[in-house]
């Protein structure tokens, strides 16, 4: 969590794009979800049946991909 993300401004650049590009990088960073999880206390024990949850989740859509 302690990193620093910087985006370059190009001179053209709009800064609606930026802004987006921005966004969509710390999404792909996952920086995002951290914040909103450590916003509250979350039990050890809820946190691990929510991250399996989240596996057989990713697993099943994993899966479903690999079908078609």
């Amino acid at each position: 969590m302690a990193t620093n993300y910087q985006i370059k401004v190009r001179p053209r650049d709009n800064i609606d794009r930026v802004i987006k590009r921005f966004i969509k990088k710390t999404k792909k960073l996952g920086i995002i979800d951290e914040v909103k999880e450590r916003q509250r206390y979350m039990k050890p024990s809820d946190r691990k049946r929510r991250d399996k949850k989240m596996a057989i989740r990713r697993r099943k859509k994993n899966e479903a991909k690999q079908r078609k």
